[in-house]
């Protein structure tokens, strides 16, 4: 199992959006040995919200050789002609390095701003992966929602066919086996999942990829929003869980205190142990505050009590 770093596009009160910061957050994470980079999407949210794919292309020039991706976009609110333009452009300016995670996103009001119908996502949501990959490689698609007949978006993406695209799902039966059927990995949530469900998620998974004849060998995955403090101290620990992450996620706070890595390093490695045994082959950490001690800690502090 190796590591990413999620994009503090989130502003939880702690620091102010700017270039520098999130360019001293990406060397950070770079000189760290994080192998990754990736950024969440929202267009309104509880908390103000950095745009995703301007945040990605603001720090390529210093990401290194990391992996840049999203995890997810929202490729249906956005659009999918939109969504393949722009990711085109980034395939090329990070030279062939991007991974593109989509999702249809669990938040209503996000459509309801751009004036789609929330009931319609999951349809709309499967027929815009084809659209995206239709758009990027050429050829043809044409569905209920979106047709990409006549429509020549140049320039293409660096990597061909097309740049890889992960499909998020939190596990459910349905999801898997979307993400078996049009995805080439799949993005677990680490707020919505345990060990033991990633493990039964990921069997299930591997035999809905054998049905539509991939190989679960070398089909990737990662677990992705793994919110992060590490602290040795307990009542800082609980603020963040009380104060910020519970009343951000909406999820109760022993489910938060059970899932997320808060708390000191010996705790939050233990949870990440129990994961990469389950089968996780990438996890991306998001710092609440203190973003760039907290890359250093977790880096130097936990990741070598991993086991």
């Amino acid at each position: 199992m190796d590591y990413g770093a999620h994009l503090p596009v989130i502003d939880f009160g702690f620091q102010r959006f700017s270039l520098e910061w999130l360019t001293a957050y990406v060397q950070t994470a770079r000189d760290l040995g994080f192998r990754a980079v990736s950024t969440n999407d929202h267009l309104i949210h509880s908390r103000p919200w950095l745009d995703a794919p301007t945040a990605l292309t603001a720090i390529l020039s210093h990401s290194g050789n990391m992996a840049v991706g999203t995890s997810i976009l929202l490729s249906v609110v956005r659009g999918p002609v939109q969504v393949a333009k722009t990711m085109a452009a980034i395939d090329i300016v990070s030279n062939g390095r991007l991974i593109v995670g989509v999702g249809p996103g669990s938040s209503a009001r996000d459509y309801e701003i751009v004036g789609l119908n929330y009931e319609e996502r999951w349809k709309r949501f499967d027929e815009s992966v084809q659209a995206l990959r239709s758009l990027w490689t050429g050829d043809g698609f044409t569905g209920r929602f979106y047709s990409t007949e006549g429509i020549n978006l140049e320039p293409k993406p660096l990597q061909k066919p097309a740049p890889p695209i992960w499909i998020g799902s939190w596990g459910s039966d349905a999801g898997l086996r979307r993400v078996a059927r049009l995805g080439d990995g799949w993005l677990a949530s680490a707020y919505n999942t345990t060990p033991d469900q990633f493990r039964i998620g990921l069997d299930k998974l591997q035999s809905e990829l054998k049905t539509v004849g991939k190989n679960p060998a070398i089909f990737p995955n990662a677990l992705v929003t793994m919110f992060m403090y590490v602290t040795e101290n307990k009542a800082d620990a609980e603020r963040v869980l009380s104060e910020t992450l519970t009343a951000f996620l909406h999820r109760p706070i022993d489910q938060i205190r059970e899932r997320l890595l808060v708390g000191s390093p010996e705790a939050c490695a233990d949870k990440l142990t129990a994961y990469k045994k389950a089968g996780v082959q990438r996890l991306f950490v998001w710092p609440i505050k203190d973003e760039l001690d907290q890359l250093t800690i977790f880096q130097r502090k936990v990741v070598p009590l991993v086991s």
